[in-house]
């Protein structure tokens, strides 16, 4: 049964990865959006950046290790 469950939190495909992506530049970019109004300026800009860039670094890691997983299984 904890094996079904654990299942659930594995990303398996790359259609899985681009949905998660896509939650987390969600949520990193209204979390931005709060950026810009709590610190007006340059500040709240960089910052908003930063959240967009975490999402790109991210993103592509988690690319990278599905297509590691795939590698490694595939003889």
């Amino acid at each position: 049964m904890l094996g079904k469950v654990r299942r659930l939190f594995v990303i398996k495909t790359k259609w899985e990865a681009y949905l998660i992506i896509y939650a987390l530049a969600l949520g990193a970019m209204d979390r931005g959006s709060h950026y810009l109004t709590q610190y007006p300026g340059w500040g709240g800009w960089l910052l908003m950046a930063a959240c967009s860039g975490a999402v790109f670094l991210g993103g592509a890691k988690i690319l990278d290790a599905l297509r590691y997983e795939r590698e490694r299984t595939e003889p």
